[in-house]
């Protein structure tokens, strides 16, 4: 018999500082010893099923690269290429690039969002081997025929962002050797859209204001949002302890739900007297606030009692305040610093709210004929 063929790379685990275990290959070959980290990882005494899962899908795209490898090294070494066939699982490889966004809030959300229409457009069992350009094309024909379950279609900018994602996964796959090609190079990815922008003039803050609202306390959180920008999500809970002074001037000090960065927001009086009166520290500041339909629905009669006809929901509080504050003139950076953004081409998308605004106004001046 002839003597057995020494295994070439091996798969191997190493205990990192916080507890996870990193995946690597051990590649052995021609008398020097190579090491290629995965950037894979499992969950160490996994209890729970989601995470004996996720271990799972994970062991296994580590497999698939590992015999990709080897089958690399025996095309250099026997001077043949030969396609190979890869049945890594399309929609648990995604699944897993997916958890590992999970600490990021908001980009978490549009993973697990574009995970679902994937798994509406794509057989559970697809593999790596499935995916091609026909594909890539046939999704992005997918989302922009699709309706939500209020029977709209999904936005340009939610279609571009959804395509990304698989995007990014597929050039993920392809960098650890698991495609050898990249689908998506000969496809045109979606545009996003120009985002519209709905707000109210001062005038029609104003206007609020003095209109009768059924809920009180919506009442006042929109126009408290309405002078400071602060989100929906970050206004329902807010607590009393947030709120403090800082040199005489009333600030906000709170980190947002969003983006998880910290911020210091200043406030002038007038939105301080829609607080209300202070409670104790850990409770909420609008408590009894709520968010549903019926409140949306009361949202928009409270406008029309204003004689507002624009479809305003609470979030337009926020675009309210930022063309405002640019209308006022604040600048960009300042403005965009208020706002809590990370970037400034973000808030540049209120500058051109401002310029549709000038042009409009332009247009108003009459004939000289």
């Amino acid at each position: 018999m002839g003597k057995k063929q020494k295994e070439l790379i091996h798969l191997r685990e190493k205990q990192l500082a916080n507890g996870d275990i990193s995946l690597y290959l051990d590649i052995y070959l021609n008398g020097k010893r190579k090491y290629e980290f995965l950037k894979l990882y499992l969950v160490a005494s996994p209890k729970s099923a989601k995470d004996k899962e996720k271990n799972r899908a994970t062991l296994q795209l580590a497999q698939a690269i590992k015999s990709k490898r080897l089958v690399e090294i025996q095309n250099n070494e026997y001077g043949f290429s030969s396609p190979t066939k890869n049945q890594t699982n399309f929609l648990d490889y995604f699944s897993t690039l997916t958890e590992e966004r999970k600490e990021e809030k908001g980009n978490y959300g549009n993973w697990a969002s574009a995970l679902k229409y994937l798994r509406q457009y794509c057989d559970e069992s697809m593999t790596f081997d499935d995916v091609d350009s026909s594909f890539v094309e046939g999704f992005k024909n997918f989302l922009n025929d699709k309706k939500t379950k209020s029977s709209k279609f999904l936005s340009q900018n939610t279609q571009h962002s959804y395509y990304n994602k698989l995007a990014t996964c597929l050039k993920h796959a392809h960098d650890k050797g698991l495609m050898q090609t990249n689908p998506t190079k000969s496809v045109k990815a979606p545009k996003p859209g120009d985002p519209q922008r709905d707000y109210l003039s001062f005038e029609e803050v104003r206007a609020l204001t003095m209109a009768d609202c059924k809920f009180p306390i919506m009442k006042r959180a929109f126009l408290f949002s309405c002078l400071t920008g602060i989100r929906w999500s970050d206004i329902n809970k807010m607590t009393w302890s947030q709120v403090q002074d800082f040199n005489g001037v009333p600030r906000i000090v709170f980190r947002q739900k969003k983006t998880q960065g910290q911020e210091y927001l200043d406030i002038n009086e007038q939105a301080l007297v829609y607080l209300g009166e202070r409670s104790k520290p850990d409770e909420r500041v609008f408590e009894g606030l709520k968010y549903s339909a019926w409140h949306n629905m009361e949202l928009s009669k409270w406008c029309a009692r204003a004689r507002i006809t624009k479809d305003i929901t609470f979030h337009c509080g926020r675009h309210t305040f930022a063309v405002m504050m640019l209308d006022l003139g604040a600048d960009l950076f300042t403005t965009s610093k208020l706002l809590g953004h990370k970037h400034i081409k973000t808030t540049q998308i209120y500058a051109k709210v401002l310029d549709k605004k000038k042009q409009e106004a332009v247009g108003r001046i009459p004939s000289l004929k």
